[in-house]
């Protein structure tokens, strides 16, 4: 073979490596990204507390610091999809809706962040302790978990500063067994949940005046 032709047969046999390198080469995968969707649960006609409430930013439990949507499958497994995410950080997600709801109820004052410029006259803190798909039925259920502390900002007495500290959770099984049900689940539980803690924030609240 002349110097010509193994110069082709060179250029001809790169063409096909680089060819067949590119074929391999996958399309990036889109992430998808959900929300939680609910009116502000309603509450019953009581009078308006004169009292402003602020609402910090909850802390999250490490299993569930993160945007992924975690799914338990079983005992001590837990896993994170890179494709299926929610909108934010669960802790994130819980403040935001919750301050939102807080609000919404008329039955406070005022009711701003934390982060605001407002010193309120008590503030809501708390964490996030579980926020996740349980997948051990057959369409799964939506399970939320927190912690809340409230707080008398202007009480100078450390030992009395705190006037509610309590747990609560719910669970909520999914209509169907895809990320958009787990939203839809994950919805009516964080609905429930807010319901019960503006309910406990207000009757606590009441007994002060």
């Amino acid at each position: 073979m002349n110097h010509f032709g193994k110069i082709c047969c060179l250029l001809m046999t790169m063409s096909l490596l680089t060819g067949g390198c590119l074929s391999l080469k996958q399309p990036a995968m889109r992430s998808d990204y959900y929300s939680p969707e609910y009116d502000p649960p309603k509450v019953s006609d009581k009078k308006m507390l004169p009292f402003v409430i602020g609402v910090d930013r909850f802390q999250v439990a490490p299993f569930y610091d993160t945007d992924k949507i975690v799914s338990r499958d079983g005992a001590f497994k837990r896993s994170a999809n890179t494709y299926h995410r929610w909108i934010s950080n669960p802790g994130n997600i819980v403040s935001y809706f919750l301050a939102r709801d807080i609000k919404s109820s008329g039955l406070f004052k005022a009711v701003f962040s934390s982060d605001r410029s407002i010193s309120p006259s008590h503030k809501v803190a708390g964490a996030v302790d579980e926020f996740f798909e349980q997948k051990e039925t057959d369409s799964g259920s939506a399970v939320i978990c927190v912690s809340i502390t409230l707080m008398a900002e202007n009480e100078p007495d450390v030992s009395k500063r705190v006037l509610l500290q309590k747990k609560y959770g719910e669970q909520e099984i999914c209509a169907r067994k895809e990320p958009q049900a787990l939203a839809e689940a994950m919805s009516k539980a964080m609905s429930r949940l807010f319901g019960k803690i503006i309910a406990d924030i207000y009757d606590c609240l009441a007994d002060k005046l």
